[in-house]
């Protein structure tokens, strides 16, 4: 990990791309860039093209020179590959390079991740550029870390990914009968009689539309297949640079919850997880704080490194919206928060031309540090430094989870019907910002995570069950955990073939119901859900999906209000061994899901560490007998919490001499942050 291998604080820097630029300025900017306390600088991300010129033409003199001038001036370095970008030459002389895209057109040299992940040239030739640096550079010192690629994303759909998919089919399946089996392929008279039968989905064949599909199955697999093999070239640049440095950790940077590529695959072959955070400037912090938790997850709770955010503005959404006072600052501790070690930009300096000239950076185009976000970086630069190394490898602990599955978020993307409107990410979500507003901290765990420890586990929109996770979901409430989980859970197998044991699958015993039918309204449509009684009661407003629930052994907790099912069952729950599992028969308002998740923390004992207070986020992280309390006002107005424990605050120095009987108040200025160590229980 960055922040554990002699820097002695949080890392804290970012992308610098000084073949941008004349020498002459780079000078200027590793002399200003100390003054806003940075000290990691990442390099080479888009370097490719410089380094090699030809098949045997290679040039590390200028990079030569980057890397001893930022050596001479101090500098830690993220050494990336450079290899997300492939040079024109290459295009030109090999052009098996290029990708096709879903409607099988050729691309032509341009563009980003334009290289098909396929091609045996692609192959080679980035492997081998990885070899070279690292013998060359492999050796520094100051070298914290490697960077693999940027941002794998999307797909290519060229004869040899197609090749590879049916190599991929065959020693996942072994004869094509077991293809046609799980793809239920007898619908629509697609048997297949060999695996050279089987074609790509694209707009040529199965897919129509934004993930839209003919066969749930093909495309799901497609999916799971494009995944493993643009990881393939992940690990192959990995293993060329281990080959050399096998004590340099490598990295590549992902991007939260990103729909093509499975990150849970991907993270078992990352020495750590990074990642790149842009969230729109409407998104509600818990969104945020998702993503970081998601990403934590990845590794079983392990710290990961913020690889990129912006300092002040991104340039490629709708409306670009400044970063207001204090928000950098806020965004930044907010990962480290949740988990992360790190705090990076890009960039450190604004590109004059292309896409991304009015990206934020820390230089701007004046090129001197007197402007607003020079100085907020300079202050939390600062703040850094006094903080040190006291935060770097703990950890939340957590009793609490929530589940996300990307073959799951497939198969309901790709799936024609019930609706259009489901969104699984909004359902996790919906879940987890239930935990995050009650400041209980929760995980983000997956299909293969250990549950042992949790006592409490939502999974929303348990649709694709695979082996073993039913028997799992039972053992963790049989023992005593608190199971929850909603609409279109237990409906389909890993092949995404429906289940003919009546909804939901292997969750009916369970969760002690049998779904009939599920109902699909716009969303200008809604229903109620009338709890008559206990902590839950009230009419709940719920959308889009709306199950017919007949009970065989769960208890009624809450009954529809409308429609021709009107007065059935549409929130129920089920005492199973030692525990309980509780099914939400719809989409509901977010009120529910939060006073639900209240309720069953505080029936298991598990205590926020601070009340909530509306806007203000709270997370701890813990380790080696330390715990520090994060707070941070994501809102407009100034917020107070009440504190009842003894701490001190490590930004400010301030102390706390707070108890259960004599508490202390915490007041926090709009976009504020609090880091308080405690001094007691």
């Amino acid at each position: 990990m960055i922040g554990n291998k002699g820097i002695g604080k949080i890392p804290y820097g970012g992308d610098w791309n000084p073949e941008q630029w004349e020498e002459s300025e780079w000078m200027k900017d590793l002399e200003l860039l100390p003054k806003a306390g940075i000290d990691i600088l990442t390099v080479n991300v888009f370097g490719w093209a410089g380094l090699q010129r030809d098949d045997d033409l290679w040039d590390f003199s200028k990079l030569d020179r980057v890397m001893e001038a930022a050596t001479a001036k101090g500098y830690r370095i993220c050494l990336a590959t450079g290899t997300a970008a492939h040079p024109a030459w290459m295009a030109r002389k090999h052009p098996d390079i290029l990708r096709v895209d879903i409607d099988g057109r050729k691309r032509k040299f341009g563009a980003r991740h334009n290289s098909c992940p396929s091609s045996p040239t692609y192959r080679a030739y980035s492997v081998r550029l990885a070899a070279k640096l690292a013998e060359r550079y492999g050796h520094r010192e100051n070298l914290v870390a490697w960077h693999v690629s940027n941002e794998y994303y999307e797909a290519c759909w060229c004869d040899a990914c197609e090749a590879g998919f049916r190599r991929w089919l065959e020693r996942k399946y072994g004869a094509i009968e077991n293809v046609n089996r799980a793809w239920n392929a007898a619908f629509w008279g697609h048997t297949f009689y060999s695996f050279e039968d089987v074609v790509l989905p694209s707009h040529l064949s199965e897919e129509w539309g934004a993930n839209r599909t003919i066969f749930q199955g093909m495309s799901l697999d497609w999916r799971r297949y494009n995944s493993d093999n643009i990881l393939e070239t992940f690990k192959a640049e990995r293993d060329a640079l281990k080959a050399v440095t096998p004590d340099v950790p490598v990295t590549t940077n992902l991007m939260g919850l990103y729909p093509w590529l499975d990150y849970r695959a991907w993270a078992r072959e990352m020495d750590f997880i990074s990642w790149d955070n842009y969230p729109s400037p409407d998104d509600p912090w818990t969104v945020t704080a998702l993503r970081h938790a998601a990403m934590r997850g990845l590794k079983d709770g392990m710290p990961f490194a913020l690889m990129e955010q912006t300092p002040s503005v991104t340039n490629w959404q709708p409306y670009n919206a400044l970063k207001r006072p204090g928000v950098m600052r806020l965004l930044s501790y907010q990962a480290v928060a949740n988990g992360s070690d790190t705090v990076m930009f890009f960039q450190m300096r604004r590109s004059r031309g292309a896409c991304e000239k009015f990206h934020g950076a820390v230089i701007d185009h004046c090129g001197h540090g007197d402007t607003r976000v020079f100085r907020e970086v300079a202050e939390l630069g600062k703040e850094l430094r006094a903080l040190g190394a006291k935060t770097l490898g703990t950890r939340t602990k957590a009793r609490c989870a929530v589940m996300f599955d990307w073959d799951t978020w497939w198969a309901l993307m790709l799936t024609a019907g019930p609706t259009v409107d489901l969104d699984y990410p909004a359902e996790i979500h919906r879940y987890w910002a239930a935990f995050a507003r009650a400041n209980v901290a929760c995980d983000v765990v997956f299909a293969d995570s250990n549950l042992d420890g949790y006592e409490i586990v939502a999974a929303p929109c348990a649709y694709l069950m695979k082996p073993g996770m039913a028997e799992r979901f039972e053992a963790f409430t049989r023992r005593g955990g608190a199971f929850l989980t909603t609409v279109l859970s237990g409906l389909a197998d890993e092949s995404d073939l429906v289940t003919d044991t009546g909804y939901p699958g292997p969750l009916r015993t369970l969760l002690g119901v049998w779904v009939e039918e599920t109902d699909a309204l716009p969303l200008s449509r809604s229903n109620g859900i009338a709890v008559e009684s206990g902590a839950l009661a009230g009419t709940w407003e719920t959308k889009t999906l709306f199950d017919v629930i007949h009970l065989e052994g769960a208890e009624a907790i809450g009954r529809w209000t409308a429609e021709f099912y009107a007065g059935t069952p549409a929130l129920t729950r089920n005492r199973f061994g030692a525990g309980e599992a509780w099914y939400v028969g719809g989409v509901v308002e977010q009120a529910l899901a939060d006073r639900l998740v209240s309720e069953l923390a505080a029936a298991r004992g598990i205590a926020p560490p601070i009340e909530p207070v509306e806007g203000v986020e709270v997370t701890e992280r813990a380790g080696d007998g330390r715990a520090y309390l994060f707070a941070l006002n994501h809102g407009s107005q100034p917020a107070e919490l009440t504190l009842r424990f003894p701490a001190v605050s490590l930004l400010d120095g301030a102390s706390y001499d707070a108890s259960p009987d004599s508490p202390a108040a915490l007041r926090l200025a709009p976009h504020d942050v609090a880091i308080l160590e405690r001094r007691g229980p």
